[in-house]
């Protein structure tokens, strides 16, 4: 074969090489389109499992607001099943008491303790008692140990006390389970005697039962007017009238709630953090001889509202 032939034949077989290397996949491009159905199939893992999640979330949510509906609605039928109980006791206590104002007489005894001239106190005192015949509202309770009066509010009650500040938390005044609870005065205290610090516990309620007007006190209208600064307190013993000096709201806190002093000092360090955390300046003087009722209930969760009086007026029974 010629030399011319050969290298003809040459080109040609190269040309078919060529052409079949060209037409003939590439590796990397296989790799390539591997690689993206790989991408495909993660992302739709990943896409269903995005939704798996959502999906149980949402169930964990609706389940959530389900229970959360339950316990709302539930809490909501007790609270009116206690307020139904309340005002039933109320209205049966109502028929059973017997409450009459008392004119000063041989037996009032007018507290002075060196009374400022300018102490409103002067005209608190001319104020009424208030006796309440406790026979009928013993055979009901009793641990009925006294009724309290708060101008300016819708407290009206009879004051229990047993030998813890829990029972009444939850209990009527029937002893019977409520949470709205009654009005009582706290274990430590002894009415017989002549304590210091008088305190005296109630839920703030919504529905204005028990101590839930005792905010009326951070009102100004409640301010404005001075007839509002007086507590009526009836025992089985003496019947007693007493000064607002103090009223405020506060967090959470135990340090008004002291029955014991070591001497008159440590009363009147008391007393004069009552008078200077007040929200109103009622222009009263406290001294070692005086004795003070404490009111103390619930704001909200976080917070008190309390209200400080002293004894100004008393008959003994």
């Amino acid at each position: 074969m010629k030399k011319g032939r050969r290298e003809e034949v040459f080109l040609r077989k190269n040309k078919f090489k060529t052409e079949e290397n060209i037409n003939k996949p590439q590796k990397h491009t296989k790799n390539k389109k591997i690689h993206n159905k790989d991408i495909k199939r993660t992302r739709k893992k990943t896409i269903k499992k995005n939704r798996k999640k959502k999906q149980l979330l949402f169930k964990l949510l609706y389940v959530f607001f389900i229970i959360t509906f339950i316990i709302s609605a539930s809490n909501i039928i007790l609270w009116n099943i206690d307020n139904n109980k309340t005002n039933n006791e109320v209205s049966k206590i109502n028929r059973k008491r017997k409450i009459k104002k008392i004119k000063d007489n041989k037996n009032t005894e007018i507290i002075k303790n060196d009374v400022d001239k300018s102490d409103p106190y002067w005209d608190f005192i001319k104020m009424n008692l208030i006796d309440v015949d406790f026979k009928k509202l013993k055979s009901i309770n009793n641990d009925v140990i006294g009724w309290i009066q708060v101008n300016g509010t819708n407290i009206n009650y009879p004051v229990v006390q047993t030998d813890n500040n829990d029972f009444y938390l939850n209990h009527s005044f029937d002893k019977s389970p409520n949470g709205g609870g009654w009005v009582f005065l706290d274990y430590r205290n002894n009415i017989y005697t002549e304590d210091k610090n008088l305190i005296i516990y109630a839920h703030g309620r919504e529905n204005k039962t028990m101590f839930g007007t005792l905010k009326n006190i951070l009102n100004s209208s409640w301010v404005k007017n001075k007839n509002n600064y007086v507590v009526k307190l009836s025992t089985e013993y003496e019947n007693t009238l007493w000064q607002v000096f103090s009223i405020y709201k506060i967090p959470t806190t135990n340090d008004y709630l002291i029955i014991n002093f070591s001497d008159n000092s440590d009363f009147l360090n008391l007393t004069n953090k009552l008078l200077n955390r007040s929200n109103y300046n009622f222009k009263t003087t406290i001294n070692e001889n005086d004795r003070i009722l404490t009111l103390s209930t619930c704001y909200n969760n976080s917070e008190k509202v309390v209200l400080h009086a002293k004894l100004i007026k008393r008959e003994r029974k």
